[in-house]
């Protein structure tokens, strides 16, 4: 059975309105990585890290899934056996969109995790507030988003895609956190979708889009539907 690993980024739901870290109005351009998305920034200013957190989870709130997230849902939920989903992304939009079994590589913007007991529960786009876990009532609770000098446990979906992959898309990242060209030259068949070009990347894909994600989608599906069914 032919598996097909779509990997997505800040591409997929920046045409949604959730604003992307590197873009030029990105979020770098207000906070720093220290401040906000380290493991430095939090241990010197946790209050300053959950607000931050606080303002992007009541962001999401009103935000839709956009054409893109609609299409990858309706590929893996047509071939759940063969479509692995998996997203850089912490937003909730492929869930919202209907995409099941949604692997986030980064955490979920719309849960809490537990320091004391490692649970990890559901806040929905509300602020933390005074959370405790419903687990073990620990106080010790912080946001369930991986930040820069911690380990990311989801990291082993990337393991598998390195194993079993015979087909790779890539939506919408571009390639500094997680080494897209290295996974590219794993398979025989590989997709890129991304606004800018970028050749030193493109040249190991087998094709390249150079497309919002909402205007490629359509010739994406009918790739992958092809593969899997050649």
């Amino acid at each position: 059975m032919k598996k097909v690993f779509i990997l997505s980024g800040a591409g997929l739901s920046a045409e949604s309105g959730i604003r992307t870290f590197r873009d030029s109005d990105g979020l770098w351009e207000e906070y720093s990585i220290e401040e906000v998305c380290s493991v430095g920034g939090w241990e010197r200013d946790r209050e300053k890290v959950t607000k931050f957190y606080d303002a992007r989870r009541a962001n999401l709130k009103d935000k839709k899934p956009n054409y893109a997230h609609k299409m990858i849902a309706y590929l893996k939920n047509k071939y759940p056996d063969n479509i692995e989903v998996l997203t850089q992304n912490v937003d909730d939009l492929l869930e919202r969109a209907g995409c099941k079994d949604v692997k986030h590589l980064h955490g979920t913007l719309t849960d809490l995790r537990c320091e004391d007991c490692g649970n990890v529960f559901t806040v929905g786009y509300d602020a933390q507030g005074n959370a405790i876990c419903p687990r073990c009532k620990s106080d010790k609770v912080r946001h369930n988003v991986v930040m820069f000098g911690e380990s990311a446990p989801e990291y082993v979906h990337l393991h598998r895609l390195y194993n079993d992959a015979d087909m790779v898309v890539v939506i919408g990242t571009s390639g500094y956190v997680i080494d897209i060209a290295y996974i590219a030259q794993l398979t025989d068949y590989s997709i890129l979708n991304n606004l800018d070009s970028d050749p030193n990347i493109e040249q190991y894909f087998s094709k390249v889009y150079n497309l919002r994600a909402t205007e490629a989608i359509d010739m994406i599906v009918d790739d992958v539907e092809e593969f899997i069914s050649s």
